[in-house]
């Protein structure tokens, strides 16, 4: 007599879970992440407080379709893509001591 064996199937069981461990506790938050980061992004506009992925603090003063421009000191404005915004922020400390919180100018 021949030793009981599993069904083949069996064998694609393990792989299986461990897909469906990786995409709930990876993939899937990656997914909502990047959904709430393009909301932001799409809902930008003039006087908003930013944070660069560069690191830069500023005040967006004009949209211009995908970019931006932003004022980062008292005289200094750039042109920014949008996908170059990290976040969106409350207030930005160090331009509100600098007096560049308004967006006028």
């Amino acid at each position: 007599m021949s030793p009981n064996v599993p069904p083949v199937w069996m064998n694609f069981v393990p792989l299986i879970a461990i897909f469906l461990i990786f995409y709930f506790l990876l993939i899937r938050p990656q997914q909502k992440q990047m959904q709430n980061h393009d909301k932001m992004l799409k809902n930008l506009k003039k006087g908003d407080h930013i944070l660069t992925n560069g690191g830069l603090y500023g005040v967006i003063t004009a949209v211009k379709g995908a970019d931006l421009e932003v004022k980062i000191s008292e005289e200094v404005k750039v042109l920014l893509a949008k996908s170059g915004v990290a976040k969106r922020l409350e207030e930005t400390p160090a331009l509100a001591q600098n007096g560049v919180a308004s967006t006028q100018g």
